[in-house]
């Protein structure tokens, strides 16, 4: 076998030996071998080409054409001509693969099912690094540098995964790096004769002979197989391990309580389910409610509001200093009854949310530490790394109790409203929609609509509450779902709150906790079991408003129970049948607390407010950059995507003159601009270029109303001699972006998020950092010239003069 073959095999085992690293992140290990299998047959597209032989980049071009007909075989066959040749469909299927692989990534905690999505990055990263370590190694012959993808492949699972197995993947990862580099310094010594296994020193004959020290080829490849290997191994240790779930415990040594771990918010979407698994209800949080209404309590952290057919996530929205009070609840009106609640929290120790937990809706949040105001949600966010660990707070919020007939007298949303909580995208199957009509065929009103839809998921459409049911991907999840009819409150919240929409019912998701368990005390004790989402449906004179479609979860409030024929009015609340199952809390002793004793250190038995520095950080952010950095050194073509990013949040973070703030937002709209395919013209006057993005990007409406808007704001900075006032212009580029995204197709917003076409004033900014220098250096280097000839004349001089 030749040296080039066996650097090829190596290669490959090195590349499986980090891919273990991988083998915890998902539940199931079958992908592995499909992985093995494509980069075999990539290694050995790789070795006939170096046998023909063909240039070192036309081999590396043909293995990554292998790669993409392999992965196209695999994962869009059907989209393929042929079943193999790729063409425009293959790509949109890669493009769609590829957004949901990383909305899985974000949703599901650790270990993750192997859905399509996830098994492309995996198989595809491996393909990638597999192809990395070939080029190195094999095609270009430097082995050592092929262990800066094995090490970033091995970094990825060893700082994702947790357990005690992490020194096995290790072993494995350093076993392959090993053997690449023994097999590319026997290779190299081959070329000059038979290689010995010790030092070389010559008999009286002249010839070779073992025994002498080992040659410095050797001795310097040990060395950087040393120094690579010790990286890898201190790598993971500072990479703290990250675990998604909503209160999925972290690893120890990270600022744990008593029970010997934390307790963090990662992502309030699926990972739901880690909460309801564990084999321990652990406690988050207690309060002290003055409410007999128990079971309403319901503490909610954060609304989800932003749909794309295969998951609900959070709006990113600005937030701004607490409020006291906190402004009235939109859409709330005076002729609703509403119920004074005073509630006290003490969330533990070992509890490291970045959302407040709160009753909704708040009216007034007494709390020590930075937090920031979300005004759409009605939520506290965490500033600078605060989270609610071993937090102490007050709040005053609101019962609202609506009677069934004002909810369905209740009459049309606000138009901005109705538009943007409304919304479904196009991929949502038809069969959604077709159920939700179904279901609320013959409904008066949109409140009818939305009872039924709630008796259907609850008692009579045959659902069946199932912590154990994967929660899906993709944008057929909620249509499996409406087929097998198990899974819990996720499904069966989002679910609800798609169809509402497709309805025309304003609808969001809201995620946090159900009422909790009462204690003798008469505090009330809120586990990790009771961690619960469930959909929040707006109707004008109410606000947003509860429902409960999951069975055996929580409590229905009274105004969702649909009025049995022989109420005689209507308005009257309705009893709720059925409630043993939710549980009741008593009220606190004395009704609640005498402003007496609210001046003094707070009521007998209830908690003490916390001061500011009580406060706790938790270590997510730093995780997060850490895993970040892994990752970027893996997919170098995201980092285009991070500086835009960066570039965006610095223009419209709102620092700075109002002028300045302006001209920040028009370069924002002019570059977001041009990553959707309107290049800019330096010619062009402001309004000669909003004009133009309103033509290229088909603007209309309020978007392009703001394109020109600031275009105005623009032209009146530069050449007014007293600019007028410019509005809000980061609100304005929001505005005229989201038209411009509204109005691409899939694949251009895809590619101006992943490669946006603006990033290219990184590499003129290099160009121009680059030739200043230079110009410098010329400079520099003819000054000292001249001095040089200067100081030569000055001392011919006197020589002159003698003569």
């Amino acid at each position: 076998m030749s040296g080039s073959a066996r650097l090829a095999i190596c290669a490959v085992v090195a590349t499986l030996g980090a891919t273990c690293a991988l083998l915890p992140l998902v539940d199931r290990t079958t992908w592995i071998v499909q992985a093995a299998l494509l980069l075999s047959v990539q290694a050995a597209v790789g070795a006939l080409a170096r046998r023909i032989p063909l240039a070192a980049p036309v081999t590396v071009a043909a293995q990554v054409l292998a790669a993409v007909l392999m992965l196209t075989l695999v994962f869009a066959g059907g989209q393929a001509v042929g079943g193999v040749l790729p063409g425009p469909a293959v790509f949109r299927e890669f493009a769609q693969l590829l957004q949901e692989g990383a909305d899985d990534v974000g949703r599901y905690a650790i270990p993750a099912p192997a859905t399509p999505a996830i098994r492309l990055l995996l198989v595809g990263g491996v393909l990638l690094v597999g192809l990395a370590v070939d080029a190195l190694a094999v095609t270009y012959r430097t082995a050592a540098p092929a262990g800066l993808p094995l090490l970033a492949l091995y970094s990825v699972g060893a700082g994702l995964s947790h357990g005690g197995g992490d020194w096995l993947w290790f072993l494995a990862a350093a076993s392959g790096y090993l053997l690449l580099l023994l097999a590319e310094g026997r290779d190299r010594l081959s070329r000059w004769g038979r290689v010995f296994g010790g030092g070389a020193r010559a008999d009286s004959a002249g010839v070779l002979a073992a025994g002498g020290p080992a040659l410095a080829p050797v001795r310097t490849g040990r060395r950087i197989g040393a120094l690579a290997l010790g990286i890898a191994l201190l790598t993971p240790a500072v990479l703290p391990s990250i675990e998604g779930g909503l209160l999925g415990p972290r690893g120890e040594g990270e600022g744990a309580g008593d029970d010997g771990g934390t307790i963090s918010a990662v992502n309030p979407l699926v990972s739901l389910q880690n909460s309801l698994n564990q084999p321990e209800n652990r406690e988050v949080m207690r309060y002290r409610t003055s409410t007999e209404s128990a079971q309403d309590m319901y503490l909610r952290i954060v609304a989800l509001d932003r749909f794309d057919g295969a998951s609900w996530r959070a709006s990113e929205r600005r937030v701004t200093d607490v409020p006291d009070p906190l402004p009235t609840p939109t859409g709330l009106m005076p002729g609703v009854r509403t119920d004074p609640v005073n509630t006290s929290v003490s969330a533990a120790s070992g509890y490291g949310q970045d959302y407040l937990p709160l009753p909704y809706p708040a009216e007034r949040v007494r709390i020590g530490g930075q937090w920031r105001y979300e005004p759409e949600g009605r939520t506290l966010v965490g500033d600078h790394g605060q989270t609610t660990r071993g937090m102490r707070y007050q709040v005053e919020s609101l019962m609202v109790q609506p009677t069934a007939a004002q909810l369905a007298a209740a009459p049309a949303p606000p138009a901005p409203l109705l538009r943007e909580y409304t919304q479904v995208p196009p991929s949502l199957p038809k069969s959604v929609e077709t159920t939700a009509r179904k279901v609320t065929a013959g409904a008066a009103n949109a409140y009818q609509q939305a009872v039924r839809l709630q008796d259907w998921f609850s008692t009579s459409g045959g659902f069946r509450y199932d912590t154990q049911v994967q929660s899906g991907s993709g944008t057929g999840a909620i249509e499996r779902f409406l087929e097998d009819k198990r899974g819990f409150c996720v499904h069966f919240s989002f679910s609800m709150a798609a169809m509402a929409r497709t309805l025309g019912i304003p609808a969001r998701v809201a995620v946090g906790f159900t009422p909790g368990t009462p204690q003798a005390d008469g505090t009330v004790s809120v586990g990790s079991k009771d961690a619960h989402s469930w959909p929040e449906l707006y109707f004008e004179g109410t606000g947003w408003t509860r429902f409960e479609p999951t069975p055996s979860r929580g409590s229905q409030p009274e105004y969702s129970v649909a009025p049995s024929p022989a109420t005689a009015d209507p308005g009257v609340p309705l009893p709720l049948p059925g409630r043993s199952h939710a549980p009741t809390a008593s009220p606190s002793t004395g009704g609640g607390c005498p402003p007496q004793l609210k001046k003094a250190d707070g009521c007998p038995g209830t908690p003490v407010q916390a001061d500011s520095g009580s406060s706790g950080g938790g270590p997510s952010a730093t995780t997060v950059a850490l895993a970040a950095g892994a990752l970027a050194a893996l997919v170098l073509p995201v980092l285009p995507m991070l500086w835009r990013s960066r570039i965006r949040a610095r223009r419209l973070g709102g620092a700075g003159e109002p002028a300045q703030r302006t001209l920040a937002a028009w370069r924002e709209l002019i570059d977001s601009a041009w990553d959707h395919g309107i290049l800019p013209e330096e010619s062009h006057t402001p309004r000669q270029a909003a004009a133009r993005m309103v033509t290229a990007g088909r603007l209309e409406g309020p978007p392009a109303q703001a394109a020109e808007r600031l275009a105005t704001a623009v032209e009146q900075v530069l050449y007014a001699p007293q600019p007028g006032p410019s509005g809000d212009p980061a609100a304005d580029a929001g505005t005229a972006v989201a038209g411009l995204q509204a109005a691409a197709g899939r694949w251009v917003r895809l590619r101006a998020r992943l490669a946006p076409r603006s990033a290219a004033r990184l590499l003129w900014a290099a160009h121009r950092r680059r030739s200043q220098a230079a110009a410098r250096l010329r400079s520099g280097r003819a000054a000292a010239t001249a001095r040089r000839a200067a100081q030569a004349a000055r001392a011919l001089r006197p020589r002159d003069r003698r003569a």
